[in-house]
């Protein structure tokens, strides 16, 4: 198989075929490194054609809660006391910068997410 640019479902098809024939090749032989460049072709294909949006700053929170098994509580060194935890994850206060730096720091989350502008519940409830 030729490597050239995927331009639609048949050859992204091919690829991920491809790929999955190369999965187990030996490191740094030519299969190896035909199957980086596979895998970085399907990769800008399905960011291109399948495009992912990022959460919302507060769906980013309970994710990573849910996934890290984390409780409110656990929150609290970086939001602030349990009533303000409680404001934020209700949608009834939004994140404040330093809120926000401080979940970066701790958690290690991604600031451009939750840089993002959301909805608080009261404007959730006018939508």
């Amino acid at each position: 198989m030729e490597i050239r640019t995927i331009h639609n479902k048949k050859e992204y098809k091919a690829a991920l075929e491809a790929i999955e024939q190369l999965w187990d090749a030996p490191a740094k032989s030519a299969e190896a490194e035909r199957l980086d460049v596979l895998t970085l072709l399907v990769e800008h294909y399905e960011k291109t054609h399948f495009p992912i949006a990022d959460p919302d700053p507060i769906e980013l929170i309970e994710h990573v809660m849910e996934s890290r098994g984390l409780t409110r509580k656990d929150l609290e060194p970086m939001i602030g006391p349990r009533g303000r935890v409680a404001d934020i994850l209700n949608r009834t206060r939004p994140l404040t910068l330093e809120m926000i730096r401080r979940l970066v720091a701790q958690l290690d989350l991604p600031a451009d997410v939750l840089v993002k502008p959301y909805l608080l519940r009261e404007e959730l409830l006018a939508a």
